[in-house]
């Protein structure tokens, strides 16, 4: 009888410690879900891996240096096809993507890989090259979509997610790859590019962006997405990699794009001020009495145009447009552009009109 009684306080203790134990592998197992997980998890399935068929035109010179010679022969234009891999995601169940205009820059074809491997043929619906946006459609219905957050209330430290297909890694195993980091910085303006895109606003951060990345969404830790990764800083001119400093295009300024490349296909910038300037050199300057040699000054003012309505006479002078000094007409094309302006948005220019200083406001036509 005593035996039989040990044995089950033995039985009894192993079961009550084999039970403490699964508890805790329980409670850790629980642990490891966390914010960052869940959003991976909810966004992972409106990733896509975009592979590109472009047209790429490239020159050579037979001659090399030689003028005589380059006259006579002069430089041949090739055409070749180039392949190239990028990242997307989808934000309507019924197959619209964002991606990068760059990603799909001059793509003759071009195939969207969604979670799980099944392909698409994607086909552009507009494109935005000055703020880098392309608008994507793959046929097909109740796709998985991600939910677009807002950039308006980000705030410097808090986790972030790159979601992508960096070095083409998505077509291993058909799954987005994820980095995690912070937002280190926001409304980063990097102004007007060579190639004519304008990166204004961006936001920084440290979580991997690598060769790949491009188009892929940044997501924050409700699992939404706040702005499109695109570029980053590398450590030198022969390196590619991540060093931790990445950008991305804030999605509230996607999704006003995005509205207009479904709905027009492109984004109209054109606008009219009906306003003819000069620039101000030291001689115009000391002969108008000037106190400062900057501004443009108007020389036309056409009637019942936007700058007529807006009180602006021959002869006044602009000196600042949006609050950034002016000192050549194309300073004032720059500052419309770099904000992404167009028909129907607003202006503020500050005016100087003999001795007085003033500011009007000017509704772009």
């Amino acid at each position: 009888m005593k035996k039989f009684s040990c044995a089950w306080l033995i039985f009894i203790s192993f079961s009550l410690l084999w039970g403490q134990s699964a508890g805790n592998q329980t409670e850790i197992s629980n642990s490891r879900q966390t914010a960052i997980t869940r959003a991976i998890e909810e966004v992972s399935p409106a990733v896509a891996g975009i592979s590109v068929t472009a047209i790429q035109e490239y020159v050579t010179s037979p001659f090399f240096n030689d003028p005589l010679w380059n006259m006579l022969f002069p430089d041949q234009i090739h055409r070749r096809r180039v392949k190239s891999l990028g990242s997307g995601v989808v934000i309507s169940s019924d197959g619209y993507l964002v991606t990068n205009a760059h990603v799909v820059e001059g793509a003759e074809d071009i195939t969207v890989t969604l979670m799980g491997g099944k392909d698409y043929k994607g086909k552009i619906v507009g494109i935005d090259n000055a703020a880098d946006i392309a608008l994507l459609k793959i046929e097909g219905k109740s796709f998985a979509y991600a939910k677009l957050g807002s950039s308006d209330d980000i705030i410097i430290g808090e986790w972030v997610v790159a979601l992508g297909n960096p070095f083409g890694l998505f077509n291993v195993n058909y799954k987005p790859t994820a980095t995690v980091g912070i937002i280190s910085g926001s409304h980063l303006d990097f102004g007007r590019q060579q190639n004519g895109r304008i990166y204004q606003d961006m936001i920084q951060t440290d979580a991997a962006i690598n060769t790949g990345n491009s188009g892929g969404p940044l997501v924050n830790a409700n699992g939404e997405v706040i702005g499109i990764n695109t570029f980053i800083f590398t450590g030198s001119q022969y390196s590619e990699g991540s060093i931790g400093i990445g950008f991305a295009i804030p999605i509230n300024r996607v999704k006003t794009i995005v509205a207009e490349l479904k709905k027009y296909g492109k984004v109209d910038r054109s606008f009219k001020t009906g306003l003819s300037v000069q620039n101000i050199d030291p001689f115009l300057a000391r002969y108008l009495n000037l106190p400062a040699i900057y501004g443009v000054i108007v020389t036309q003012v056409e009637k019942n145009s936007a700058g007529d309505r807006a009180g602006i006479k021959v002869g006044d002078v602009i000196t600042e447009v949006n609050g950034k000094r002016i000192t050549k007409d194309e300073d004032i094309i720059a500052v419309i552009q770099e904000k992404f302006l167009k028909s129907g948005d607003k202006i503020k220019l500050k005016i100087l009109r003999g001795n007085r200083e003033f500011e009007v406001q000017l509704v772009l036509e």
